[in-house]
This record gives C-alpha cells, sequence and structure tokens, in this order.
C-alpha cells in the first residue's frame, strides 16, 4: 500500500458530528504542505507530494477558497456539509481513475451547498 498523501484527523470528526452553517476555517500552506484548521486544531494536513497537492487543491476548491502562498492563509466560512465534501475530496487515491468521478461529484455538491449560506455573516 502506497504511503498516504494526507492525514485525516479524528477532530474532524468531531466538528463534522454536529451540523453547524458557518465553520470558520483556516487553510494555510507551509513548508511540508498544507493544513486546514478549526479552532486551531488540525483537520487535515497535505503533503508536500504531487498527490498531496493535488489533493490540497482540489480540496480548497471544495471550500470555495484558493490555496495561499507559502507562509500565508485564506480564511472559509462554510457548513458542515461542505467540510464532508472537502475532507472526503482530500481522502481519494487519485491512482485510482474512479476516484474522479467521486471528485466531481463532491466539487458540484459543495459548489451547490456553498452558495446557499450568505456571505455577509
Amino acid at each position: 500500500m502506497p504511503e498516504s498523501h494526507t492525514t485525516i484527523y479524528d477532530y474532524a470528526e468531531e466538528v463534522m458530528a454536529t451540523p453547524r452553517a458557518h465553520l470558520a476555517l483556516t487553510v494555510t500552506q507551509h513548508e511540508d504542505g498544507l493544513s486546514l484548521t478549526y479552532q486551531d486544531r488540525a483537520l487535515v494536513e497535505c503533503y508536500l507530494t504531487r498527490e498531496g497537492m493535488a489533493a490540497a487543491g482540489y480540496m480548497t476548491r471544495a471550500l470555495g477558497v484558493h490555496v495561499p502562498p507559502i507562509g500565508e492563509s485564506v480564511k472559509a466560512r462554510v457548513s458542515t456539509g461542505v467540510l464532508f465534501r472537502a475532507v472526503s475530496i482530500a481522502s481519494l487515491n487519485f491512482d485510482i481513475e474512479e476516484s474522479f468521478v467521486l471528485l466531481d461529484r463532491w466539487l458540484d455538491e459543495a459548489a451547490l451547498q456553498r452558495t446557499g449560506s450568505s456571505d455577509n455573516t
């Protein structure tokens, strides 16, 4: 089994267990890859590999933000439903062709869910 390109922390499951309309998430790119945090605790780490950075790019797209430059962060405010899709995307194995079918579906669903929330909150 190949080494994982991403780590999904148990805290992600805890956060997603309680439905919420607005979670203030932070996406940070650092020398080792990209991290997604909530309340200063890691939810997802995508490592600096081809697959890890692909996962990071698709995950941030699901969140409705761009990958920040190294050493910088961006904020995303999304529902737990969008977070679920972003975390699911980060866990995909991009060496399997069928993963891209799920990727397309989850990106579409995340985009639809994001349009239902207010940008003013």
